[in-house]
């Protein structure tokens, strides 16, 4: 495997970043790069300092993950596409496996199995990640909410020359938006192994802007609606 992967890691405001830069370069499979995109931080930029000479960083104002993650998609070099936040870890037989997968299935989106851990990085539950036995199972879910953890996500960057990047009207669902836009075109498919370690803590987005976040994914899904029913028919018929 030559395939380079591109690990794009938005940074805001978060005290775990060095954590989640380690266990990108404590990565098995070598082909990689590493790009940092500091959205206007205010606070804990100090923590990359060690790293910088082992990985792309780029500033920029505040604008939300979404733009974050097109501006590291816009200045990578890999051809394939993996995306870490800041708070969260890889395994690290992350890309390895998935690239493998991929490779194997000749997928242009798969996602994985991921464990949640606490504040000190221990797991704290059984894997979480919900597999699909039949494609319009998977659908009836998409159309509901979403169900793939972006940071389990590996995108052939193929799949943004077709489709452009993610939305960056969208400070909550930017990846269920864009998943949503490719599955009529591409199969996701599901690597069961746990491969990510997603972090749940008392400053993470979903806990602080809970209200907000119901409101977007109700707009993204009444967005979508209309081609989901349609993807759900085709499949039946």
């Amino acid at each position: 495997m030559n395939n380079k992967v591109t690990i794009v890691i938005p940074f805001f405001n978060c005290p775990f970043i060095a954590q989640a830069i380690e266990s990108a370069l404590n990565q098995t499979y070598q082909n990689i790069e590493i790009i940092v995109v500091n959205d206007g931080s205010t606070k804990h930029h100090e923590k990359i300092i060690p790293y910088l000479n082992r990985i792309t960083y780029i500033e920029k104002e505040n604008g939300g993950t979404a733009s974050a993650l097109n501006l590291g998609i816009k200045n990578s070099s890999g051809d394939y596409f993996a995306w870490l936040s800041s708070d969260d870890t890889f395994q690290s037989t992350k890309i390895e496996k998935q690239l493998y997968f991929m490779l194997k299935n000749n997928a242009m989106a798969s996602y994985s199995n991921f464990y949640l851990i606490n504040d000190q990085g221990s797991i704290v539950s059984h894997p979480q990640g919900i597999g699909f036995s039949k494609q319009v199972q998977f659908f009836k879910r998409m159309r509901r909410g979403c169900v793939i953890n972006g940071c389990t996500v590996m995108l052939n960057m193929n799949v943004f020359k077709h489709f452009g990047l993610f939305d960056e009207s969208l400070l909550y669902t930017q990846d269920y938006d864009f998943w949503l836009r490719i599955l009529p075109h591409f199969h996701f498919y599901y690597f069961p192994e746990a491969l990510v370690h997603y972090r749940v803590h008392e400053n993470m987005g979903t806990k602080q802007h809970r209200i907000e976040m119901r409101k977007e994914i109700q707009s993204t899904i009444e967005r979508h609606i209309t081609k989901m029913n349609a993807l759900v028919k085709s499949v039946l018929h």
